[in-house]
């Protein structure tokens, strides 16, 4: 166990020895902290200014798009870097077995994303305390929740979208060597869900009721208890459960076959 952790240990110190992780988590802070000022300083009078959870929910829902790239450039980079430098070879004769040394990266991406996350969460929190009307204005309760269990309940679901989107670039990344190629891909998923889930509509075709396009957005089930074409949540967590399960099978699957001299 003591080894393993070692293990993860050294996939951070991949992760947060480059200058661009650094450069990616204040980004993200400034955005997020940038936010509430903006709207604070355009809002035109004191009536007009948004409340608390106001302000903290849109700032999320603007930054998180920033968050879900960062994460999916750190997931790219994961795999296909060991091989584009042929650091690789070194990690394969170590006593690691690959199967430690691919769930060491995926657990170092993981911890990343709830980096990331919490920085988010902390700026955009900070700064719409300060730049908003009082703690108790702020948007209308829905389904019985407060504004700040909705607030939260709809950053858990953002979350969940960008934990599957960042397990869809890590399989990229382990199956085709190419960094690029899996942020492109995820990006352009993360992009044109909604154009795909327009074009095969589960309202039309049965089919579409088990593409992943349908189920990556929960947000729909924090308003109504029917998701689209008559499903429920928890038919849309299994589906969600079931390609992410398939993601990380395919990437360890080729990870554990791949000719590292090829």
């Amino acid at each position: 166990m003591g080894e393993f952790a070692a293990l993860i240990h050294n996939e951070n110190i991949k992760i947060y020895s480059r200058v661009r992780t650094w450069v990616m988590l204040f980004i993200l802070a400034v955005m997020s902290m940038l936010f509430p000022v903006l709207m604070y300083f355009t809002s035109g009078s004191p009536e007009s200014m948004m409340g608390l959870w106001d302000t903290f929910q849109t700032t999320v829902s603007i930054a998180f798009f920033l968050n879900t790239i960062f994460t999916v450039v750190v997931a790219s980079d994961s795999v296909a870097s060991e091989f584009s430098w042929g650091t690789i070879k070194l990690l394969l004769i170590r006593p690691w077995s690959r199967t430690k040394i691919l769930v060491s990266k995926y657990i170092s991406l993981v911890l990343f994303s709830l980096l990331s996350t919490a920085v988010l969460i902390a700026f955009a929190y900070g700064s719409s305390l300060m730049f908003s009307s009082s703690a108790e204005a702020g948007m209308s309760t829905m389904r019985d929740m407060s504004p700040a269990e909705y607030s939260f309940l709809d950053l858990f679901c953002r979350y969940v979208e960008m934990f599957l989107t960042a397990a869809l670039a890590f399989m990229v990344s382990s199956v085709f060597r190419a960094s690029g190629l899996a942020i492109g891909l995820s990006l352009f998923i993360m992009f044109t869900k909604n154009i795909f889930l327009m074009i095969f509509s589960p309202e039309r075709y049965e089919w579409a009721k088990y593409l992943i396009f349908t189920h990556m957005d929960l947000r729909g089930y924090m308003v109504s208890s029917v998701g689209p074409g008559g499903v429920t949540l928890w038919f849309s967590v299994a589906v969600l459960a079931v390609y992410y399960v398939l993601f990380l099978l395919v990437s360890w699957y080729v990870f554990r076959k791949r000719d590292v001299a090829a």
